[in-house]
């Protein structure tokens, strides 16, 4: 319980801080007001939202302002109010053309009876995602995930079915690389159980080499290790299931699932040997053209960020002014271009709402290299 003392000398100061915000409400709404006169001056002039060098030139002042103590925090302050008046802006004028059409314009569902791509072959995990995600369709298997791409981009697939991301070996980096460069479009979201088995040829003995996919690899060190078993990658679950049922070797197993044991006639010597329980694979559905449902609840974009101090944090902090919530960021160095990034992120959110639309439409006018990847559904 707080002592007498402290409640008198603090009501005091915080009636005062009471007084200050009271004070600086209607200063806002004042500003906000002056917001939309500037939005109906640019409407008229043809002029866009986003003046840096202007904005630049206050922060700056601000900082100066505000002193060595409180300038930077002074700084982020206006910032904020700045990216709050250009989204009122953006909102009013209704700007970039080119998303509100792929918003007005794109289908609601995909294609019916789609040709899917999965890397691997039969009984890896994107096998699993395709046959939950497309049900009753026979997915096209290549060997390497760029083919997944070709395949896809070259039309002689309508979709691919590709792992992003893992909850215990994390994100697959050379996905999120393949995605950013071709722009591909995100249509769907599976999330898929991983139960990683040790497997062998029936007679060949103590496993003590076993091959798999790296990630998969990676969610199975306890066990492995344990058991004194060298794990060496290889292309795919499936495929090094595939690989030890034909090579029958002594002392080589497979780590992959109970179903690639199954196609490729394996002795499943240990079930659920990943390291922790609820292990969950996500794979995302690409494809050339965007589908957007009405019921999305996802959003993916990608952009780089202009070299100015507190970018990254200015932009969060937008998603939070909309009421937006990320569920993941990611970046990934821009190919040729030293310590420079391309920004993934994914949030949730549907397009076809006016103030998700607005803030997409004004990213995508203020970011370097922004590209919608997609509004769709996970299941």
């Amino acid at each position: 319980m707080a002592e007498p003392n402290f409640d008198a000398q603090i009501l005091p100061v915080r009636n005062e801080i009471d007084r200050i915000d009271r004070e600086l409400l209607p200063l806002f709404l004042e500003r906000m007001r002056c917001t939309e006169r500037v939005a109906e001056i640019k409407r008229a002039a043809g002029q866009p939202v986003l003046n840096a060098a202007r904005e630049e030139a206050i922060l700056e002042r601000v900082r100066r302002e505000a002193g060595e103590e409180y300038g930077e925090s002074a700084a982020a302050l206006y910032r904020s109010i700045m990216a709050i008046s250009r989204a009122k802006q953006h909102t009013m004028l209704a700007g970039s053309a080119a998303i509100r059409a792929l918003e007005k314009d794109s289908p609601r569902a995909g294609k019916a009876d789609p040709k899917i791509a999965c890397q691997g072959v039969p009984g890896a995990f994107s096998h699993s995602a395709a046959k939950r995600l497309f049900p009753g369709a026979e997915p096209l298997f290549f060997p390497l995930f760029p083919d997944v791409f070709e395949a896809v981009r070259d039309g002689v697939a309508d979709y691919g079915v590709v792992p992003v991301e893992n909850s215990d070996a994390g994100s697959v980096s050379e996905v999120y690389d393949l995605i950013l460069h071709h722009r591909m479009f995100i249509v769907g979201a599976a999330h898929v159980a991983v139960s990683q088995c040790l497997c062998r040829a029936k007679g060949t003995g103590k496993v003590r080499k076993a091959l798999s996919k790296q990630e998969a690899l990676q969610q199975c060190t306890g066990y492995l290790g344990a058991n004194g078993i060298a794990g060496e990658a290889f292309s795919n679950t499936a495929a090094a299931a595939r690989f030890v049922a034909e090579q029958r070797q002594e002392g080589l197993g497979a780590v992959c699932s109970a179903d690639a044991a199954e196609v490729y006639g394996l002795e499943i010597v240990a079930r659920d040997i990943q390291n922790t329980a609820g292990n969950t694979t996500r794979f995302a559905v690409i494809s050339r053209e965007a589908v957007l449902p009405e019921d999305a609840e996802k959003i993916s974009l990608c952009f780089s960020l202009p070299h100015v101090t507190g970018s990254l944090a200015a932009t969060l902090q937008r998603f939070a002014v909309s009421g937006l919530n990320l569920t993941k960021i990611e970046s990934r160095p821009i190919p040729e271009r030293n310590f420079e990034y391309d920004f993934y992120l994914d949030f949730s959110g549907n397009i076809h709402e006016a103030h998700t639309l607005s803030l997409i439409a004004a990213l995508s006018e203020e970011m370097p290299r922004f590209s919608f990847l997609g509004n769709y559904k996970e299941i």
